[in-house]
């Protein structure tokens, strides 16, 4: 498994008034840390740049994904048992909605998976269509051995 520390920044939106601009960013990452120094980088930098206000509110829960997981170990042999072949298994700062989860349930073994997808969060983003019917059968396989599992 591939598990690396990945950290980005969207500039989401700008507000105007007739004395202010407003910028948004949303920030996001595999670590809280690394998100939290994102964070700060990114005050740092308005704040060299003359800023009268800079802070940082809100945020998605970091998540770092468990490499012993009884539920990544099902999925990788569904995924093996149904294509023939070893899925590629990185870890990297998508999979948000894992974040919320393990916040309040920590216990949870998860994982995220999906389509292939090209220039996420950019006017050229675009999605792998086979990719989707893929996902789609191995979400089934993998829900139909979690439930023989039991």
């Amino acid at each position: 498994m591939l598990c690396r520390s990945a950290s980005s920044t969207n500039f989401a939106s700008v507000k105007t008034n007739a004395s202010d601009i407003y910028l948004e960013f949303f920030s996001r990452s595999s670590t809280e840390s690394s998100k939290d120094e994102l964070a700060l980088q990114i005050e740092a930098l308005f704040t060299l740049a003359g800023a009268k206000e800079v802070k940082s509110e809100g945020s998605y829960q970091g998540w770092a994904p468990n490499a012993e997981s009884e539920l990544l170990k099902l999925a990788v042999s569904q995924w093996k048992a149904l294509y023939g072949v070893e899925p590629k298994v990185e870890a990297i700062h998508a999979g948000l909605e894992c974040g919320l989860f393990l916040k309040v349930r920590p216990d949870m073994e998860m994982i995220s998976y999906g389509p292939t997808l090209k220039d996420v969060h950019s006017p050229r983003e675009r999605c792998h269509i086979p990719a989707v019917q893929k996902g789609w059968d191995f979400t089934v396989a993998l829900l139909n051995a979690i439930a023989a599992d039991k």
